[in-house]
């Protein structure tokens, strides 16, 4: 797989995640939600923090904004490293899999560092409100955006049996995450990490071996 086929999926990825999130941010007031199946709903929500919403704050005695400032520069070296991964492999003519996993990746990486960078003083608050793009009163500034969340898969949504130790009576949800196109990528590229391993991280393609063979 060449540059410009990675950078043509790159681009998609991006167009499609920025494009629902604005729209979602410009149209629904946070905690807002709707069914589109009984197991699916687009329920818009806002992550100050890493995956699953974690915050670096939750876990190191700074404040939330200096956990915010950390985790987006930390982003950005972490796409620094995946993009460099990724013009390597193309560069070595790795395997399809690989690059098309780590073109994903990267894809992902870019559309959730473009909120923590830039929504912040792109948009104003969603409480209460529809968020108003290039708002004249930004919720924030750069490096301070939060990331767009709609995506949430409740497909069971139930309560634990009473009998149940320690848990009875509370609720259960599955799969009770929500998350973006983005995350979505992000996810695909490692599963086919995992999945398809030694297809990813076996030989090159065909094409490049024999040219390395005639040499």
């Amino acid at each position: 797989m060449n540059l410009k086929k990675s950078l043509i999926l790159i681009f998609l990825i991006l167009l499609i995640d920025q494009i629902s999130k604005i729209y979602i941010k410009t149209h629904f007031i946070l905690g807002e939600s709707i069914d589109v199946f009984s197991w699916f709903k687009i329920l818009f929500i806002e992550n100050e923090g890493a995956a699953w919403g974690t915050k670096l704050s939750d876990i190191l005695p700074i404040s939330d904004s200096s956990g915010k400032l950390v985790l987006t520069i930390f982003r950005l070296f972490a796409i620094t490293g995946i993009g460099y991964w990724l013009w390597d492999s193309i560069r070595k003519a790795a395997s399809k899999t690989l690059v098309i996993a780590v073109s994903l990746i990267f894809a992902g990486a870019i559309g959730n560092i473009i909120d923590s960078l830039f929504y912040g003083m792109l948009f104003d608050d969603s409480y209460n409100t529809v968020a108003t793009f290039l708002s004249d009163e930004p919720y924030g500034k750069l490096f301070y955006g939060k990331v767009v969340d709609m995506l949430y898969f409740p497909m069971i949504d139930t309560v634990w049996p009473y009998w149940v130790p320690f848990v009875g009576g509370d609720d259960f949800r599955f799969f009770e995450p929500v998350f973006n196109i983005a995350d979505t990528a992000i996810s695909t590229g490692v599963g086919i990490l995992v999945v398809f391993n030694k297809k990813a991280f076996g030989k090159k393609d065909e094409v490049k071996v024999e040219a390395d063979q005639k040499v």
